[in-house]
């Protein structure tokens, strides 16, 4: 499936498997800005990435301990999530994110 993320550089286009985190297949891409300090464990906000309206039905909402951890992140807004917390499926082939240009 494809991803794209849309870093303060300008858009990179990755390929990730479903089953995998967005975080984990940002990881594995090298993309800017995906620090993942707690390695998926949503204990940190260095992963956080603002989704495109029209996925966030499809990604979901924060959970309260996600959204707990947003309020740390810079730049959260209603489209924040962290990659960490969302589970690739083959329906968000073609997703896109922004990461934020401070955490980047």
């Amino acid at each position: 499936m494809r991803l794209t993320f849309v870093t303060p550089d300008g858009p990179r286009a990755i390929t990730a498997r479903p089953g995998t985190t967005l975080m984990e297949a940002a990881r594995d891409a090298g993309i800017a800005g995906i620090v993942a300090e707690c390695g998926g464990a949503c204990v940190c906000a260095t992963c956080h990435v603002h989704v495109k309206p029209e996925w966030l039905a499809l990604t979901g909402t924060p959970s309260a301990t996600e959204a707990e951890m947003l309020d740390f992140a810079l730049e959260a807004d209603e489209t924040s999530r962290l990659s960490c917390q969302i589970r690739l499926t083959e329906a968000m082939d073609g997703l896109t994110v922004r990461v934020p240009e401070r955490q980047a």
